[in-house]
C-alpha cells in the first residue's frame, strides 16, 4: 500500500492520531471576540450533509500550517453535488465558519446546506428564487450555507458576525446563516 510506513501506519492514520491529541489537549476560547481568536493554534470543521449522507470532522490547521490533506477534503466535501464539481474553496470562508462555531461552544457539526455552486446551479436556483445572487460568492468558493439544530440562527449569525471577516446572511424562514469572505456586513432577520 502506498504511504504506508513499516509499522503498517498510513500517513493519514498518523495524522488522525496527532489531531485526535491536538483536540483533546487544545485550549478552549469560548469567550473570544475578534475574527479567529476563537480558531486557537488548532482549527477544527465538523459538517455533514443531508443531500450526499457525508461527513467531515477533521483538523486542517496547525500551527500556523493548513494541512494539504484536510483542504482537499473539504474542496471536495464543499462541492456542489448537483454536477459534482469541485472547486477550491476560500480558507478565509472556512477559517470564519470554524471560529464561529468556536465561539458557539458547541459539538454538533454544522448542516452543509450549500457550498461551491457551479455556474448552472447558480442559474438554476436564481430562477427559482430572487434570493440569490447572480454574481453569487458560492461560485467563487467563498461561501457557505449552514445550520445547527441546537443554535437559533440569530445565534449563529451573532457568533459569525463576531468574527468580523466577511458576508453573514439571516435566513431565518429557511432556518440557515449564510457565511461568506467578502465584505463585512450582514443582512436579512
Amino acid at each position: 500500500m502506498t504511504g504506508t510506513s513499516s509499522t503498517g501506519m498510513t500517513r493519514r492514520a498518523l495524522l488522525c492520531a496527532f489531531a485526535a491529541t491536538a483536540v483533546t489537549a487544545a485550549p478552549t476560547y469560548s469567550n473570544a471576540a475578534g475574527f479567529l481568536r476563537g480558531g486557537g493554534d488548532i482549527r477544527r470543521i465538523r459538517m455533514y450533509s443531508g443531500r450526499t449522507g457525508e461527513r467531515i470532522d477533521m483538523i486542517y490547521w496547525i500551527e500556523g500550517q493548513y494541512i494539504k490533506d484536510a483542504v482537499k477534503e473539504i474542496n471536495f466535501f464543499m462541492r456542489d453535488w448537483r454536477t459534482d464539481s469541485v472547486k477550491s474553496i476560500d480558507l478565509r470562508t472556512v477559517d470564519i465558519m470554524a471560529a464561529a462555531h468556536n465561539l458557539l461552544d458547541v459539538n454538533e457539526p454544522y448542516m452543509l446546506l450549500s457550498g461551491y455552486r457551479s455556474p448552472q446551479t447558480n442559474a438554476m436556483l436564481r430562477s427559482r428564487s430572487r434570493g440569490v445572487a447572480k454574481n453569487s460568492l458560492h461560485m467563487r468558493g467563498q461561501a457557505a450555507d449552514l445550520r445547527l439544530s441546537t443554535r437559533s440562527v440569530h445565534q449563529m449569525a451573532k457568533a459569525a458576525i463576531a468574527c468580523r471577516g466577511g458576508g453573514v446572511g439571516r435566513y431565518s424562514g429557511s432556518n440557515f446563516v449564510h457565511m461568506d469572505c467578502g465584505v463585512v456586513r450582514s443582512w436579512g432577520g
